[in-house]
């Protein structure tokens, strides 16, 4: 089966990867699935897929037995002379005896179910083997992928499909091997012993029968999975409005819409109730229908063994034997419509696990790329030019020079490629013109985990892992010991906070870590960035998102990690940057002004002209504040956003 796959270092096209999926076929899912199931490195996992298929055909054999020792029972019962071996001894007699052959007949059925349990068991290693590798695989095959496609999906998107790809690849090997093929084997069987045992007519009995249930069930089946997406996609619904207003907690009791949320939600609930109703009616259709078409099918064949029974040509023990057959046959076809049903949906999950691991990475290693070797450490941006949509470039030509050991700063107005710069150093994007080097090296040319782990990065927005704190700094340097990790937290000014934290380092951080302040999660991220101890370090607008006390808290933890360091500064507080060796101020992806912070003050220009709104929006915040204080008022002073006093935004 054909998928799309992305070329070059272009913008991505969207794929409409539920088309793909849709169109997927169970042939086509098998053959994708066929070298996870017999891996071509493991000989023992083969062994279980010959030995499962061997224990299959063994069940089946003794499948069909029932219902033979059931119909020598009976003509023993009722003095037939089909008994296997007749009563001319006493061994004949024990053989042919009623009592032995109901014994056998328990007896076949208790090595059926045990064979096929024995399968079931002997093929479960192979299954889950293949899930296992698949889902790493595809975990990986994520990583991997730009942050390109990252953005332009849903990370809660990408989860469902690890999971659903995942669960579909159970469903496939669950129903496909231990489901379907054994009821097609059977089929089979039972035909061939209906021609063998009878003739020719019953065949085409069970054949019509066969076709004629498979083909409702199909038609049934289809009409039901739209019911059913109906009901899904209310029960989402109604989810989603759930978690939503229990997320917006403290808004609904401001404004007392508990009734209205409580609406809100029973109209989906009503919803739901009305699709499930569907779904149960139109189960109980299919499930008659079933019933019907087969019903048919048993009776046809047993008014034909009443005839000959009557005729002479057939014993009691015959009429027994097609109607334990077809009642056997019954219980996997019964089944079918939820095979079908399973089967379809796992092929479309599995599809879209493959469509995911069908696309290219973006940025990806060059043939032969050779690991970073830093030296001194110094940064140079040759002409750099990138875009993320090619009618709109973001960088335009940008060249210049952070010297080993040297802070240079990069300001400008929202929307001038700041941030851009970061991620184009770190290869999250490669650029469309012009080169990067690190101390002459063509960052390209390079080993991206050599790149990444030179270079150390403090975010604005520092997202944590949901475990300690111990783990997220260690995250820095996996290798290090908690002396290392206790003094890496010292040097971010963290340390006293979290000895005075009942677990100390083992303290959990929460989910993206919202159990810790916004000050506190800045200096988780730079105690993990002093534990990694890069040469180059990039700090995008690091205390942009905190109040001006945390903020000169933790800058200076920033000045004392950058001491000695290349540091680039992506700043949007021109007040952190005061110190910087040149400052670079940015204009619609050029390089509008450069130089230390007195020469662009003196100079009286865009740095200037923000520097100035900065210092009014600073000094209008200092008034608000005595006044505040003055009248002893309880409301405190609004803090004025720099966001709102400059169009500096991050970005």
């Amino acid at each position: 089966m054909a998928h799309p796959h992305s070329h070059g270092t272009g913008p991505s096209v969207p794929i409409p990867e539920d088309a793909v999926a849709q169109k997927a076929t169970l042939f086509g899912t098998l053959l994708h699935l066929w070298p996870y199931i017999w891996p071509g490195d493991r000989a023992d996992l083969k062994m279980r897929v010959v030995w499962s298929v061997v224990l299959l055909l063994i069940a089946k054999a003794a499948t069909l037995i029932v219902p033979f020792t059931f119909k020598w029972a009976i003509d023993a019962l009722t003095g037939a002379d089909t008994a296997p071996v007749q009563a001319s001894n006493w061994a004949g007699w024990m053989i042919a005896s009623p009592l032995i052959l109901t014994a056998s007949y328990g007896l076949v059925r208790v090595l059926m179910a045990v064979l096929t349990q024995w399968r079931d068991g002997m093929f479960a290693q192979v299954a889950m083997h293949a899930v296992r590798k698949l889902a790493y695989k595809t975990f990986v095959h994520m990583h991997e992928l730009s942050l390109r496609f990252h953005l332009e999906r849903k990370t809660g998107g990408l989860t469902r499909v690890l999971e659903r790809g995942r669960l579909g690849i159970e469903v496939i090997v669950r129903m496909v091997i231990l489901q379907l093929a054994p009821t097609i084997v059977e089929v089979s069987l039972v035909m061939a012993v209906l021609l063998w045992q009878f003739d020719w007519r019953y065949v085409a009995v069970i054949l019509v029968t066969v076709v004629v249930y498979m083909y409702y069930t199909y038609k049934a089946t289809e009409w039901r999975i739209e019911i059913r997406r109906k009901m899904n996609d209310s029960d989402s619904e109604a989810n989603t409005k759930a978690i939503d207003s229990l997320l917006n907690y403290e808004t609904v009791k401001y404004f007392s819409a508990e009734e209205r949320e409580a609406q809100r939600y029973d109209k989906s609930m009503a919803r739901y109730e009305q699709a499930s109703v569907k779904t149960y009616t139109s189960l109980a259709v299919l499930n008659t229908g079933q019933a019907v078409i087969f019903t048919f099918g048993l009776t046809a064949t047993m008014m034909m063994c009443a005839i000959g029974v009557r005729n002479g040509t057939n014993t009691v023990g015959d009429f027994v034997m097609v109607n334990a057959m077809m009642i056997q046959l019954y219980q996997p076809l019964n089944f079918m419509g939820m095979v079908y049903r399973e089967i379809k949906q796992a092929v479309i999950d599995i599809e879209k696990m493959f469509v995911v691991l069908s696309k290219n990475p973006e940025v990806k290693d060059l043939a032969g790329a050779k690991p970073l070797i830093v030296t001194n450490g110094t940064v140079r941006f040759d002409d750099v030019r990138f875009s993320y949509d090619p009618e709109r470039p973001i960088l335009k030509g940008l060249s210049f020079e952070v010297p080993a050991g040297k802070t240079v700063a990069i300001v400008g107005p929202s929307g001038a490629g700041k941030s851009t710069i970061s991620r184009l150093l770190f290869r999250l994007y490669d650029v469309s013109g012009g080169h990067i080097l690190i101390d002459g090296q063509d960052i390209r040319q390079v080993t991206q985990s050599s790149l990444r782990a030179s270079i150390g990065m403090v975010p604005q927005d520092t997202v944590l892992f949901n475990d300690t704190i111990r783990y997220n700094i260690r995250y820095g340097r996996w290798d290090a010991t908690d002396e290392e990790v206790e003094e890496a937290a010292k040097t971010a000014q963290i340390d006293a906070f979290i000895r005075v934290s009942p677990k100390g380092y083992e303290t959990e951080v929460g989910e993206r870590g919202l159990k810790l302040s916004g000050g506190e999660k800045q200096r988780v991220a730079i105690a993990r960035t002093v534990l990694k101890a890069p040469p180059i370090l990039v700090l995008d607008e690091a205390t942009s998102a905190l109040d001006s006390h945390t903020e000169h808290e933790i800058q200076e933890a920033l000045e004392r990690v950058s001491r000695n360091r290349t540091s680039l500064v992506i700043a949007h507080r021109l007040s952190t940057i005061v110190g910087a060796d040149e400052i670079i101020v940015l204009d619609q992806g050029r390089i509008a002004e450069r130089g230390t912070h007195g020469q662009l003050l003196a100079a009286n220009g865009l740095y200037a002209s923000m520097w100035n709104r900065q210092r009014e929006a600073q000094e209008a915040r200092e008034r608000l504040a005595l006044i505040a204080d003055d009248t002893e008022s309880p409301i405190r002073a609004p803090a004025v956003d720099d966001d709102l006093a400059t169009s500096d935004a991050a970005e």
